[in-house]
């Protein structure tokens, strides 16, 4: 232990980078490049990852070094002894901004429900309290034989979804 520190645990908390000093520090020039916070995760070894989104449009990696730029500037790489990675958030990645599912309605997700249900349609409307989406489904009507596709526009509560990822038709 190094005199006057107290105990190693808080040696190593204070070592570890705060997310909320970086929102803070990055904020203002993460919009200034027309973007938003996606996730910003520092690990125990002060590995530290910003995700992105652009408002309008994607990402691109003019933005990704500017912005890591300008993180290094904020934040003494000495000092701090960090790694820093700054990327877009992917594709194929569930949402975790409500600012994600705003930009994404009239655009095709496949949403998982906690009850295990996988549908696969369009986001037509997203707020803090859920999500609306118009799906077909196969389903038995009464008077056909067959099972027939009938279209629905349903509201699922945040708190029914596990995720709501973007889906990319492959056809």
């Amino acid at each position: 232990m190094i005199k006057g520190t107290g105990s190693p645990l808080n040696l190593l908390y204070s070592a570890i980078m705060k997310i909320s000093e970086i929102i803070d520090a990055m904020q203002e020039e993460i919009v200034a490049r027309g973007c938003f916070i996606v996730d910003v995760s520092v690990s125990k070894d002060n590995d530290v990852e910003i995700v992105i989104e652009s408002e309008h449009g994607t990402v691109s990696l003019d933005d990704c070094v500017e912005l890591s730029r300008c993180f290094e500037e904020k934040f003494d790489r000495e000092t701090e002894d960090y790694s820093l990675t700054v990327g877009s958030a992917g594709l194929d990645q569930p949402f975790k901004v409500l600012k994600q599912y705003v930009k994404a309605i009239g655009t095709d997700v496949q949403v998982l429900l906690k009850d295990g249900r996988k549908l696969k349609g369009t986001l037509t409307g997203a707020d803090e309290n859920g999500i609306r989406l118009k799906y077909t489904a196969r389903e038995a009507v009464e008077g056909k034989k067959k099972k027939v596709t009938v279209e629905h526009e349903d509201i699922f509560p945040m708190e029914t979804t596990n995720a709501v990822i973007p889906w990319i038709k492959t056809e």
